[in-house]
Parts: C-alpha cells; sequence; structure tokens
C-alpha cells in the first residue's frame, strides 16, 4: 500500500547510490556560505523544450540530488523522505520558475524524535548541505507528550498541529512568541503553503519559521505549528531563506487531522 504522504502526485520509484555529498556544515563562516548561495537560479522556462523532454530532465535533477546527499543525511524516518522533497522541489520550481528565487531548501524530518537533529538547509544548485542537521520544533498538537515524534498533522486553524509539505518562503518579520509565562521576540520568516489540502492555510494560520528560546541543540520543543529552530541559527540562516527559497515538511505517515 502506497504511503499517504506520496499524495498530490509526489511519486517516484527512482534508485539512487549513495554516494559523498558535497557538504559545508554550519560553522564561523556559514552565513557567508549561505549569503553566496542565495544568488538567483538560473531556469529555463517551460516553453524551451518540448513537453517530452521534462519528465527526463525533472527525474534527472532528482536523481543527481539523491545521489550527491542521501548518504549524508542519515539518518532518515523513511527511505523515500528525501525522494518525495525533492521532488516536489523540482517539480514547483519546473511550474514556477519566478518564484523560486533562491536555491536554498530548509528541510525537515519529521519522522525522527524532536530530541534528534532533523533539520537541514540544501543548496539545491550546487547540491551541498549548508546547514545541518540541527534540532527543530513541532507544533504541540503534534504530540502529547514535550519531546517525541509527532504523529498527527493539521491544515486546520486552531489545531496546534504541523503541516506538512512544500512551502515557499516570504518575508522577513519581528517574531513575538510565548514560552514558559515569558515573552520573547525572535526573526520570524512567513510561509506560503503550496501544497494544496497539506498546508495551504498556513499563512492564515500563523504558521512560520521563526528562532524559539524552547530549541537547543540537542532537544526542540513544542510550538504552535512552527518550524522552530534555536534562535542564533534563525538570525544566521532565516534572512537568508527570506523572499524566494523553499521549504518541505516531511513525515512518513500524514496522519491528517481536521478540526470542525
Amino acid at each position: 500500500m502506497r504511503h499517504k504522504y506520496l499524495k498530490n502526485g509526489l511519486i517516484a520509484t527512482l534508485a539512487f547510490v549513495c554516494v559523498g555529498a558535497r557538504v559545508v556544515r554550519g560553522s564561523d563562516n556559514a552565513g557567508s556560505v549561505l549569503a553566496a548561495a542565495t544568488s538567483p537560479i538560473a531556469t529555463a522556462s517551460p516553453t524551451d523544450a518540448p513537453n517530452n523532454t521534462s519528465d527526463d530532465a525533472l527525474s534527472s535533477k532528482i536523481t543527481a540530488a539523491l545521489e550527491a546527499l542521501t548518504s549524508a543525511v542519515r539518518p532518515l524516518s523513511h527511505p523515500k523522505a528525501l525522494e518525495t522533497a525533492f521532488h516536489s522541489y523540482f517539480a514547483y520550481l519546473n511550474a514556477h520558475p519566478t518564484d523560486v528565487k533562491k536555491p536554498l531548501l530548509y528541510f525537515v524530518d519529521y519522522g525522527l524524535p524532536s530530541t534528534q537533529p532533523r533539520g537541514y538547509v540544501f543548496n539545491m544548485s550546487t547540491l551541498q548541505i549548508l546547514e545541518g542537521p540541527f534540532t527543530v520544533a513541532h507544533g504541540r498538537g503534534s504530540s502529547t507528550s514535550q519531546y517525541g515524534v509527532p504523529t498527527r498533522f493539521s491544515n486546520a486553524s486552531g489545531s496546534a498541529m504541523t503541516s506538512l509539505g512544500l512551502y515557499l518562503a516570504q518575508s522577513l518579520y519581528q517574531f513575538t512568541g510565548h514560552t514558559g509565562g515569558q515573552a520573547y521576540s525572535s526573526v520570524g520568516l512567513r510561509l506560503q503553503g503550496v501544497t494544496a489540502g497539506l498546508n495551504d492555510n498556513a499563512r492564515a494560520r500563523g504558521v512560520v519559521a521563526h528562532g524559539a528560546p524552547y530549541v537547543t541543540s540537542t532537544k526542540a520543543g513544542r510550538s504552535e505549528g512552527c518550524p522552530a529552530m534555536e534562535e542564533q541559527r534563525a538570525a544566521r540562516v532565516l534572512p537568508e531563506l527570506a523572499n524566494g527559497a523553499m521549504v518541505y515538511l516531511f513525515a512518513p505517515n500524514q496522519n491528517l487531522d481536521t478540526i470542525d
């Protein structure tokens, strides 16, 4: 039986070879590396090539990304975690080339527990890991305990759950949140969900990427549904993702909930 996460046409049966990835880990010079990676992507118009070649080109891009990155992104909660994310990314890029202005993809594997690093930032042009792995929060409605693996996901307002799928990174703003009865502020990144039925209500829900004091290098507390990261990392990474990068939130089973 196909897993629910392959919904919306993200079905690919690509064989891939695990080879060494070109990895640039987050470090003291990560800011300059990220900044260098945010130049516009050179993309061809969908009309530049016959339709019968577009599928082959898409498959070639996905295969190249898998070959370059799979061996370095370990562990994964499911063998097709990256394949699903890369298929969604390149398909959207092919259909909306003017929307994707930066070759960066923020990927989170929510099939892993919140006490394990599960976030990455990839350069999808050079096929490098620019950041990661690092800890990322999930929505408090997605799990019954403070730490662990999220098991429920929703696109509904008021759910406090994570919404899976592909997002387009939009503008930065000053985010204000509360934890432990105390207010805090951090950089925030608005997200537009582009996976119909899974996350297209995210902007209205206020689901954003942001920094949070409850996310540390070893574990992440729960958010209101936002893929929050450490505050210092957010200050460095989110400005580079803004206005044209993409985000993909993966889980091996959607278990999509609705809120009446």
